[in-house]
């Protein structure tokens, strides 16, 4: 049995996919499975069991790269086709049964929306590791005191927390009479966020700090992930990617949706300030192609009061 399994571009998108291909796995065990997705979440399959093959979707002019994707798919019979871009290409290839994801306006996590497309319940996302994406993150976090995961940057600026704040809470949460006393403090982020996360890098004794700002792929970051005690960070594919690894993840919301977007699974939470999604973007002065904080108004009390209330839980 072959399946074509075409994923999202994004890699918050792609790992919120990643529980559907999960059940497709367990429910046809048998089952060799073709993943397409943007180049920038590929590393996210690498280690998924039953994928044999992962097919990176370089964007190119007038949807060129449906056409590469086409031509490398459209030699193979497809026992089944998820298509959770809605595209025309599962049409366009031999298959026995396709199943493609129609958009929908319901007040529903994207889960239950992706799940929709077989007709099963909503699936947590879940994500794999290699031995050597996990023996790179045990040489990046050796054993030691317990580690406090940072996420403080975004794909837009506007839903990026600043940075001093975050640094605030670091200094709270890590101090004597915090729930982490003296941990390390581990920073993520993409190699194009240093600027952004410098100032809490800088912040950190250099002996507690674990510089993870585009040191590491995808996957051994994942398997960094693993081993903290706590993740908090700005809605990014890194804060679903902290909620896979099972670790208490808090997610920073302003103009993104948390009931749309929210970290998944029983140790993910979202705080928001006092705005909702709908008062900040439907605001008059409100402008989709500034990068200036729109989350200002979420406080550094609320947000670490959140995260200590999260690990105690």
């Amino acid at each position: 049995m072959r399946i074509l399994f075409i994923t999202a571009s994004r890699i918050g998108d792609a790992v919120l996919s990643t529980g559907v291909l999960h059940w497709l796995a367990q429910t046809y065990p048998q089952a060799r499975i073709t993943v397409a997705c943007g180049a920038a979440a590929a590393d996210l399959f690498a280690a998924a069991p039953q994928v044999e093959r992962v097919i990176p979707m370089v964007k190119r002019r007038r949807a060129g790269h449906w056409f590469d994707l086409w031509r490398q798919t459209c030699g193979t019979f497809w026992s089944l086709v998820v298509d959770l871009r809605g595209s025309a290409l599962a049409w366009a290839v031999p298959a026995l049964k396709r199943r493609i994801l129609r958009s929908s306006w319901e007040p529903k996590h994207r889960i239950a929306h992706l799940a929709s497309v077989l007709g099963i319940p909503p699936q947590n996302p879940v994500l794999w590791a290699s031995p050597r994406h996990q023996a790179e993150a045990e040489a990046l976090i050796p054993e030691g005191s317990p580690v406090l995961g940072i996420g403080p940057t975004a794909n837009w600026g506007a839903k990026q927390w600043p940075a001093e704040r975050f640094t605030q809470v670091v200094a709270r949460l890590t101090a004597a009479d915090g729930i982490l006393p003296q941990a390390r403090v581990a920073v993520f982020g993409g190699p194009a966020e240093r600027d952004a996360a410098q100032p809490l890098l800088d912040a950190i004794p250099p002996e507690r700090r674990i510089d993870l700002v585009g040191t590491c792929d995808l996957g051994t970051a994942f398997a960094c992930l693993r081993r903290l005690a706590l993740y908090l960070g700005n809605d990014s594919g890194l804060m679903h990617m902290a909620a896979a690894a099972d670790v208490p993840t808090l997610g920073l919301f302003g103009p993104s949706s948390e009931v749309f977007y929210g970290p998944c699974g029983p140790k993910a939470a979202s705080i928001r300030g006092p705005r909702s999604f709908e008062d900040i973007c439907h605001a008059p002065d409100y402008d989709y192609r500034s990068h200036a904080c729109l989350m200002l108004d979420l406080t550094v009390d609320k947000v670490a009061s959140a995260a200590e209330t999260l690990f105690r839980r």
